[in-house]
């Protein structure tokens, strides 16, 4: 659906997220960044993923000063607590159970850097996410599917952790960990990548 114009990087190590612009014929090289994810004391869930985003994004940046990066962090946040991702199974598992029910805040912070072109923008998207009620086995359950661990907030809608979700507000993609209308605007602004135009060949020839 779109060509890529110029060299474009995604700064992140999550299969998600490369499936998401991969599935819309982005071509993209993958450099995971290293960077102290830990939040800042009393950092609410927007200024977190926005310092993450660009943080990410600037790490990959300096090193590919000619190419376009895209970077991004989600959090979850739900009884003004961040549920970044769970460092044990049992963190997991509060995480779930603390969600069971509920409806629960999923924000996405993205950014775009290019140090050539003196180009870094940051913004986040929100979507709300309410999860059916469900008891201990349920998350237990899928706590074992081995789905939680790289997650924020302990599940991931595309997979196993779907069958917990019970509606979404907003974006979708958002939720899997890249709002897709949003970045591929903010890419299409800078011409890095532009829609495919198919020509359509005359039936007569």
């Amino acid at each position: 659906m779109f060509t890529t114009v110029q060299p474009l990087i995604l700064a992140s190590g999550s299969p998600r997220r490369r499936e998401l612009l991969a599935g819309l014929d982005i071509a993209f090289t993958v450099v995971a960044p290293v960077v102290d994810e830990s939040p800042l004391e009393n950092e609410d869930e927007r200024d977190y993923v926005l310092r993450l985003a660009r943080l990410k994004g600037e790490a990959v940046a300096v090193d590919h000063p000619s190419s376009w990066v895209v970077a991004a962090d989600t959090v979850v946040s739900a009884d003004g607590r961040l549920l970044t991702k769970p460092d044990t199974e049992a963190q997991a598992l509060d995480m779930l159970l603390l969600l069971s029910g509920q409806q629960h805040q999923v924000r996405t912070g993205f950014a775009l850097c290019c140090r050539d072109h003196q180009v870094s923008v940051v913004h986040s998207v929100l979507s709300r996410v309410r999860f059916k009620a469900f008891g201990r086995d349920w998350a237990e359950a899928y706590v074992g599917t081995g789905e939680s661990m790289d997650k924020a907030g302990g599940y991931g809608i595309q997979g196993q952790g779907g069958v917990l979700v019970e509606s979404v507000s907003g974006s979708y993609s958002n939720v899997v960990g890249l709002p897709l209308a949003e970045v591929v605007e903010l890419l299409t602004h800078y011409q890095v990548v532009a829609p495919r135009i198919e020509t359509q060949s005359d039936p007569g020839e």
